[in-house]
């Protein structure tokens, strides 16, 4: 696979990569994983929402609501 980068990403990547002492690649490659793990993450915990919904398992916006009400009283 390859993706190109505009002039200006391929700086802030070389520039990124000299701060951090990591090759662009690396840097690069530790995006992807940090991307695919928050991915994973989201869809998780969206089918976890979607569950609880389909259990009953929720909060009315009225409830909500109140729940921010007595958050915000003195």
């Amino acid at each position: 696979m390859e993706v190109q980068l505009s002039p200006e990403q391929n700086a802030r990547l070389t520039e990124l990569a000299g701060r951090t002492g990591k090759a662009p690649e690396q840097v690069i490659l530790d995006a992807v994983d940090r991307l695919l793990e928050e991915e994973t993450r989201f869809g998780d915990a969206v089918q976890k929402g979607f569950a609880s919904l389909d259990r009953g398992e929720y909060v009315t916006h009225e409830e909500v609501r109140a729940r921010i009400d007595r958050l915000l009283r003195p």
